[in-house]
């Protein structure tokens, strides 16, 4: 028997009294009166940014104008034709290296935390994390309230992996100074689209 098995069957052993586990399917979570909103406040709260972008806006115009000294922009979505690198057509991750900005799409957003769930939608992953600058283009329609409700909506597709995602990567582990862009993306920017 190995020390884990050996010390989880003194655990067992020694306890007294056995409690059922509680229902969990009544648990609803928080709610707010205008989740769209509170995305857009938390977004802001964990550093990132929210912009509403109105149905006849181009959206390439937009992100030139939030990042113009960008050169490498990465995205296989369709419609980002400024795009210069397709994580689809890269022949292995680090070759993302150098990428300043980096377009994805998200299905849906969570109001209580400012996060985004982006499944893997591109054959090179890393664009959401290698890149100096994320966008995620996100629905205005699709913002949940809390991750109760998030977690009920996250499907994989062939790739099998998914992340949430909220505001540029940040640490404070350092000094306790608070660092942006320490394990990924400096900034995190949101386009909220009309479907």
């Amino acid at each position: 028997m190995s020390s884990k098995e050996d010390i989880l069957k003194r655990y067992r052993a020694n306890i007294r009294q056995r409690y059922d586990m509680p229902d969990l399917s009544d648990i609803r979570g928080i709610t707010y009166p205008d989740p769209l909103l509170q995305f857009m406040q938390m977004t802001k709260n964990v550093g990132g940014n929210a912009i509403e972008v109105s149905k006849d806006a181009d959206i390439n115009q937009l992100i030139r104008e939030l990042y113009p000294d960008a050169k490498e922009i990465a995205s296989n979505l369709p419609e980002i034709t400024i795009a210069t690198r397709n994580p689809d057509e890269v022949g292995r991750a680090r070759d993302l290296n150098g990428t300043d900005v980096g377009v994805v799409r998200g299905l849906f957003g969570v109001a209580e935390n400012g996060c985004v769930w982006i499944p893997q939608q591109m054959k090179e992953k890393a664009v959401c994390f290698i890149s100096e600058n994320l966008v995620i283009l996100l629905p205005k329609s699709q913002i949940v309230n809390n991750m109760h409700e998030a977690y009920r909506r996250i499907e994989f597709n062939d790739y099998g992996y998914g992340t949430f995602i909220s505001g540029p990567s940040k640490t404070a582990d350092i000094a306790q100074v608070l660092v942006m862009g320490a394990q990924a993306a400096r900034s995190a920017t949101v386009l909220l689209v009309d479907e």
